[in-house]
């Protein structure tokens, strides 16, 4: 059985625990496709981001109830570190020096 491409981000592969949940819900599927490529990767990024199993496994609950809720972009969420093609932002550094 073939399995179904899903897009991911610009950075970040898809993680299998998202990529599952996203197979659950047509829906949540159909609008993480319709995102950018950016968007998909801030997704992602905020996804695994959390140190702990409990945490993380809520964010990607998440992803699938605000896709829904028509968010496009993570809420307050400082942007994805990992993009090599553009300087961290000083506001974003200035976070990062916080914690």
């Amino acid at each position: 059985m073939a399995s179904k491409q899903i897009s991911a981000g610009v950075v970040h592969k898809l993680p299998a625990d998202l990529r599952q949940a996203l197979l659950l819900d047509s829906k949540a599927l159909l609008l993480w496709e319709d995102i950018t490529p950016l968007a998909r990767n801030e997704w992602i990024c905020w996804t695994i981001a959390p140190k702990t199993a409990e945490t993380r496994a809520k964010h990607v609950q998440r992803v699938i109830s605000e896709l829904k809720d028509g968010m496009r972009r993570p809420c307050c969420w400082i942007g994805c570190i990992h993009r090599k093609d553009k300087p961290i932002s000083p506001s974003v550094r200035w976070v990062l020096s916080r914690k």
